[in-house]
C-alpha cells in the first residue's frame, strides 16, 4: 500500500486539531449591559426616532452581527437589503415589515421573521405603538446591508 495515499488527509486532520486547539484557548467575551452608549438611528436610513443599542459584530472567521433596535410608534428603516439575509426577533411592541411588492404584515412579540438574502425591505414601528427587536444579518465581503430609498408615507401606511 502506498504510504503516501493518507498524507493529505492526515495533514488536513492535524490543521484541523490545531485550528480546534487554537480556539479552545480563546476566551469567551461578555459585553456587558450599558458598556456601549446608545445611538440614534441615521436620519439617512430611518424615518422617525430610532434608537440602536447592543451593536455586536462576531470576529473573522464568523461574519454574525447586529443589535437590539427601538422604533418610536411611527419610525421605521428605509428599504434596504441583506447580502445574507436577515433575522428579526420581536421582543416588545407591535410592527410592521413589508416586502417590496407585497402587503404589510404586521409583526408583535415572540414572532421571529426571517428576510431572504436580497430581498428588499422594510419594518419598524406600527403607527400608535412602538416596537423593540433583535436584528441579526451576517456580513458578505464586509458588508451586511445595502440602504435603498426612504418608504414613502403611502407605502408606510398601507
Amino acid at each position: 500500500m502506498n504510504k503516501h495515499v493518507f498524507a493529505a488527509p492526515a495533514a488536513a486532520l492535524t490543521m484541523a486539531l490545531s485550528a480546534a486547539c487554537a480556539a479552545q484557548d480563546s476566551p469567551i467575551t461578555v459585553a456587558r449591559v450599558g458598556a456601549q452608549p446608545s445611538g440614534a438611528g441615521p436620519a439617512q436610513n430611518f424615518t422617525g426616532s430610532v434608537r440602536v443599542d447592543s451593536r455586536f459584530q462576531a470576529d473573522a472567521p464568523a461574519r454574525v452581527g447586529g443589535g437590539i433596535v427601538t422604533f418610536e410608534p411611527g419610525a421605521h428603516t428605509a428599504w434596504h437589503t441583506h447580502p445574507l439575509g436577515q433575522t428579526l426577533i420581536v421582543t416588545a411592541g407591535v410592527g410592521r415589515v413589508q416586502k417590496w411588492g407585497d402587503a404589510v404584515q404586521e409583526i408583535r412579540p415572540g414572532d421571529i421573521v426571517w428576510i431572504p438574502p436580497g430581498v428588499k425591505h422594510w419594518h419598524g414601528a406600527a403607527p400608535a405603538m412602538g416596537m423593540t427587536h433583535i436584528a441579526i444579518s451576517e456580513s458578505l465581503d464586509g458588508k451586511s446591508v445595502d440602504w435603498m430609498e426612504k418608504v414613502s408615507p403611502e407605502q408606510y401606511a398601507r
